[in-house]
């Protein structure tokens, strides 16, 4: 009877043991995946994203970035401009990965003039006041020879206007700041008579252009045609977008399509073409590259037609997009399609061609007079999807961290 009792508690205590080893090999197994997954995203937890930068803020609050690297001499300013309520920290992560592949080329400004309730001002307040401060950037710099610009969604439409403004204009040769704040002048630099000399032959602020890159961009506008998805082509719910876009003010009037100043088209199609005013295209085509990055499904704000600059005829089956191996959101390289598309427009978007159908087709002829890299983009099957507008951007690092193959895939490709 004791022998039995004596193997019952040997094997009652065998048994324990077990559990307690199987505990330790859980915990152990849960601390090496806690810790693969802390150093995946440390990253995004540390400000400095892993890459640190020597940054300088101004009175307004812009902020100019620059590699923490010794020897260096940068001679090429990249412009990050902000979307709707969005801020100069939305383009922080991106700035970052820019710097750690070109410490020794970059400045990058993280544009602030137009952030949060300042993004309702309209998109031509909005592309002067860019202008203006890119002038003041450009003073700081003396060193700089070229210049890029990045816009995300609003702020791609807020770029074209400022190149528009910047492309006769020298800005070195122009107001010496002696105080280093361009705000204490009377009138803005832009609204300055310029002499003949000024004239930028193919320059945009006096600096040679060389990317013009757009995210989830509303090119188009955002009138009808299911441009804005998360009305889902119910003409009802479009219709009442279009009734209730006072919302956002002068910008919400001009994305609309529904502005109206004595008797000139709408803003945005006028910036199809240039004016005796403002010369829109010639501005962008000076740039050596013009990429548009657009969201193929789940970004609710901005539609794929109106963000690649494509009629919906145009837009390729989905099913036919193959993904890249190194980029995995990436669907279809730009080098696909640099193809110049001459007057494209959509015979089917309105048989009965509405006022907005009409207005489109013009847009779309005007943009098509250029030659864009297109690059389509797919978070299908990432839990970040239902937040792709911010998510292309990495506006969130911890939020939108899905997005940074977008960002390096742009930094890849970006020419120096």
């Amino acid at each position: 009877m004791e022998i039995q009792n004596n193997l019952e508690q040997n094997a009652a205590v065998k048994g324990s043991d077990a559990e307690i080893s199987d505990v330790a090999k859980k915990k152990k197994t849960k601390r090496v995946s806690n810790s693969f997954v802390v150093k995946r995203l440390s990253c995004f937890r540390s400000s400095d994203y892993g890459y640190p930068t020597v940054e300088e803020v101004d009175a307004d609050g812009n902020v100019d970035m620059e590699s923490d690297v010794a020897g260096k001499r940068q001679t090429h300013l990249v412009v990050m401009v902000n979307g709707l309520i969005g801020s100069a920290k939305n383009w922080r992560f991106a700035a970052k990965q820019f710097l750690k592949r070109y410490p020794k080329d970059l400045v990058v400004h993280c544009s602030k003039c137009n952030s949060a309730l300042a993004t309702l001002d309209g998109v031509d307040v909005m592309g002067t006041r860019l202008a203006d401060e890119v002038i003041s950037v450009i003073q700081r710099h003396p060193n700089l020879d070229k210049i890029s610009f990045i816009g995300h969604s609003l702020g791609g439409l807020i770029a074209r206007y400022a190149v528009a403004k910047l492309y006769t204009q020298d800005c070195r040769n122009q107001l010496s700041q002696s105080n280093g704040n361009y705000r204490s002048e009377e009138k803005s630099i832009t609204q300055v008579n310029l002499s003949s000399d000024c004239i930028s032959n193919g320059k945009i602020g006096g600096l040679e252009p060389v990317n013009f890159i757009t995210i989830a961009t509303p090119h188009l506008g955002s009138r009808g045609h299911r441009q804005v998805p998360m009305f889902c082509g119910i003409r009802s719910l479009e219709r009442l977008g279009y009734h209730t876009c006072g919302v956002l003010k002068r910008t919400g009037r001009h994305v609309y399509l529904k502005d109206k100043l004595d008797g000139q088209p709408p803003l945005l199609v006028q910036m199809a073409n240039d004016t005796e005013d403002l010369k829109f295209i010639s501005a962008l085509q000076s740039f050596k590259r013009r990429v548009v990055y657009a969201n193929v499904l789940s970004d609710h704000l901005v539609g794929w037609s109106t963000s690649s600059i494509r009629s919906r005829s145009e837009l390729p089956k989905r099913k036919n997009l193959v993904r890249s191996g190194r980029y995995p959101h990436i669907l279809k390289e730009g080098a696909v399609n640099i193809a110049k598309q001459e007057g494209s427009v959509d015979p089917q978007a309105n048989n009965h061609k509405t006022r907005t159908a009409t207005m489109e087709e013009t847009m779309l002829r005007g943009l098509s007079q250029l030659c864009w890299e297109r690059v389509d983009v797919s978070f299908k099957g990432s839990k970040q999807r239902y937040l792709a507008h911010n998510t292309i951007q990495v506006n969130t690092p911890w939020m939108n961290s899905d997005g940074a193959d977008v960002i390096q895939h742009m930094v890849d490709n970006f020419l120096v």
